[in-house]
């Protein structure tokens, strides 16, 4: 088999005209080749015509990995507590679990031993995110207001004794909640967590 020849392409994901490209092969012989390496383990699937070495995907680091985030559901941004962990605002730490919201559905896909979670929000909530390193992530207000907000509507659970509170712009936290009309349910529970952990 010649997948070295993919591990040694400049890109990190590949279509299957990349394939037949880096292969020398035509496009549909590239689509049956792609199948046998998925087959055998050398190749991953990532989404239909979307893929990635195994040898690339076991090197990938956290960017990376948001960046397969971002590809498997359009459009999606990194969240709730995969964000506040990468800003280092909570202490709590999710193993092989990246979490985003997204604007079509609400989702689980694993691929190998990573869990993407997807969590669905209307479209007026579905703001206060921003490209960084070729992947969007949102804001750690944003992705704390995502937290406050699935959980106050029973989608979602997080430690909030694990976050640092003095990391946080509560006023642009309470801006994305109020501002954008949501439920009388979110905004009532983000007052009592307010006054719980005095911020």
């Amino acid at each position: 088999m010649k997948e070295y020849l993919l591990n040694k392409s400049n890109k990190l994901f590949l279509t299957v005209s990349d394939i037949a490209k880096n292969l020398s092969i035509s496009k549909e012989s590239a689509k049956v080749t792609a199948n046998r390496y998925v087959k055998y383990g050398s190749l991953i699937r990532i989404k239909r015509n979307l893929y990635i070495t195994s040898e690339k995907f076991r090197r990938l680091n956290e960017p990376g990995l948001f960046q397969i985030e971002n590809f498997i559901e359009v459009p999606s941004y990194i969240s709730l507590s995969t964000t506040l962990s990468y800003y280092e605002i909570t202490t709590q730490q999710l193993q092989n679990i990246i979490e985003s919201v997204s604007l079509k559905r609400s989702k689980v896909q694993t691929v190998q031993n990573i869990q993407f979670k997807y969590y669905k929000v209307k479209k007026s909530f579905y703001t206060g995110f921003q490209m960084s390193d070729n992947f969007f992530i949102a804001q750690p207000e944003k992705a704390f207001a995502d937290a406050v907000y699935l959980t106050s509507i029973g989608k979602y659970s997080i430690d909030y004794e694990s976050i640092n509170f003095k990391k946080i712009n509560i006023i642009t936290v309470t801006q994305f909640i109020e501002t954008i009309n949501l439920s009388s349910i979110t905004i009532n529970f983000s007052n009592k967590l307010c006054k719980r952990f005095k911020i």
